[in-house]
C-alpha cells in the first residue's frame, strides 16, 4: 500500500481484531461496548476511528495493556505482523508481568491431590464436614 491509498483511520473493532487482541470482531465489539477499551482515556464505540499515535487501554481478562497505535491494518495476519501495529509502554509491560507472577505464586500454594481419597480419607472428610453442622 502506498500513502495515497492508505487509510487515515480504521474502525476500532476491526483494528483490535487485526492486532490479535481478540479472536473475533464480535468479541472485540463486545469488549468495546462493555467499557473494556479506552482511547485517550475515554470510552469508545466499535465504529470509532483509530489513528496512528492514539493511546489505547485494553482490558482483556485479568491483563491490562497500555499501548500506542503504530500502524493501521484491516487484515488479520500472522502474530509477528500484528505486533508491529502497536507498541506497549514499558510500565504496562512490567506491571502485567508482575501481576502474572503474583497470580502464579498464589496458585502454587495449593497442590491438588494426585489420586481420589480412599475410604479412610473420605470418612475423615465427612467427619470434618459434620463439625460445622453441630
Amino acid at each position: 500500500m502506498n500513502n495515497a491509498t492508505a487509510p487515515e483511520s480504521i474502525r476500532l473493532d476491526l483494528w483490535l481484531w487485526a492486532a490479535r487482541f481478540f479472536k473475533t470482531r464480535a468479541l472485540a465489539k463486545h469488549a468495546i461496548e462493555t467499557g473494556k477499551i479506552e482511547i485517550d482515556g475515554q470510552r469508545a464505540k466499535p465504529a470509532r476511528g483509530v489513528r496512528i499515535g492514539d493511546a489505547l487501554k485494553v482490558m482483556r481478562g485479568e491483563e491490562i495493556f497500555e499501548i500506542e497505535v503504530r500502524a493501521l491494518s484491516a487484515i488479520r495476519g500472522p502474530a509477528s505482523v500484528a505486533q508491529t501495529l502497536y507498541s506497549e509502554t514499558e510500565a504496562s509491560r512490567a506491571k502485567r508481568e508482575s501481576e502474572r507472577a503474583e497470580r502464579a505464586a498464589a496458585r502454587a500454594g495449593y497442590q491438588a491431590p494426585e489420586t481420589k481419597p480412599d475410604k479412610r480419607a473420605r470418612r475423615l472428610i465427612r467427619a470434618l464436614g459434620d463439625i460445622d453442622a453441630t
